[in-house]
């Protein structure tokens, strides 16, 4: 018998007891009741029958019970939920079976969450290595043109001025990664109110480019719409967070952008979302890079990413301000070929 209840146990030790008080009935020649017949002997049978079955199930109900709800309170103690009281044992389960896949079920959610964890430590050792370093790297600029300017530079027409420029800059690059840091722990937290309301994308998309037109025009890079996407594209979203998400996807395909090359953005319907896909003809990305790359701090060429001011923080803030409009980014990219990020957006009624 596999995976017997304990309903099934009782009705199989009481069928075992009573045919075994029978034929000792029978056997004997014993009978102080009945006369040695058949209705005796039926008889004989159901009153043990019933007796040995109520007694074993109510005491295998009551083994089980002390038993499993240790097991269960166990459980419960190391799950997040709040322990949950076990009801009365229902006799026609499979209640060893219920527990052991109960068990397992733990089990397997206590590795899942062991490795989770460990996964995590290593992601916060490295994110904590990456703020350091990324905030060190303007405070020393800022320490050395200090510095230098209050041991003689100061005096120096020709370096007081440079280098307080300098110091500006680093400045303005560290209040832009606190500002980065800062927006991406309210998106996380959900401190970050969307104001979503209906507008034109492809109105928006044509802002974006006019804003960027100076920078695409300095690497002669061609800024503009796929063919087929010059009509109105109306969507529901926070306007302000997606022009943030279009000129970071921009701005980067400027970066990694091929002199006299083109960033081309296109609208396609997919019934209740419209699928936007942002393409360059740039120097793409190595597959290797792609897994991380909206990790925050993550670059793929870290001493271009500096060079041409970027925070590192970029395409982090684009995923979670897709994400907290319950949408999500993919990236495709050949080597030396190109990139294409595609997302999502709720089309308006």
């Amino acid at each position: 018998m596999k995976n017997p209840t304990p309903r099934i146990l009782s009705l199989f030790a009481a069928l075992i007891s009573a045919i075994i008080v029978v034929l000792a009935e029978y056997l004997t020649e014993i009978s102080l009741i009945f006369e040695k017949n058949w209705i005796s002997m039926v008889v004989v049978f159901l009153i043990t029958f019933v007796s040995i079955f109520f007694i074993f199930n109510l005491l295998l109900e009551h083994f089980i019970y002390r038993k499993i709800k240790l097991i269960y309170k166990t459980i419960n103690t190391y799950k997040d939920s709040k322990t949950t009281a076990l009801g009365k044992v229902n006799m026609s389960d499979d209640i060893i079976g219920n527990v052991s896949k109960e068990v397992t079920e733990w089990e397997k959610n206590r590795t899942d969450e062991i490795a989770e964890l460990k996964k995590m430590e290593v992601f916060r050792k490295e994110f904590l290595g990456n703020v350091s370093h990324e905030l060190k790297t303007p405070i020393f600029s800022i320490q050395g043109y200090l510095h230098t300017l209050l041991e003689g530079g100061l005096d120096d027409p020709e370096v007081n001025v440079n280098y307080l420029n300098r110091a500006a800059a680093a400045v303005e690059r560290l209040c832009l990664i606190v500002d980065d840091l800062e927006a991406i722990s309210k998106l996380e937290s959900g401190e970050m109110v969307l104001d979503q309301r209906t507008f034109d994308l492809r109105e928006l998309v044509r802002d974006v480019f006019d804003s960027l037109e100076l920078r695409a025009n300095e690497r002669k890079i061609r800024l503009g719409l796929k063919e087929g996407s010059e009509r109105p594209v109306f969507v529901y979203a926070d306007k302000e967070r997606i022009r943030q998400v279009l000129v970071n996807l921009v701005v980067n395909s400027i970066k990694y952008g091929k002199d006299n090359g083109s960033t081309l953005i296109g609208f396609y319907d997919m019934d209740e979302h419209i699928l936007v896909e942002v393409t360059d003809n740039g120097i793409g990305i190595d597959p290797i890079h792609l897994p991380r790359l909206f990790e925050r701090f993550y670059r793929v060429d870290k001493s271009r990413s500096r060079e041409q001011g970027g925070t590192g923080l970029g395409l982090s803030i684009v995923k979670h301000i897709l994400e907290a409009h319950k949408q999500g980014i993919k990236v495709r990219s050949t080597y030396g070929i190109g990139t294409t990020f595609t997302f999502t957006l709720l089309k308006s009624n």
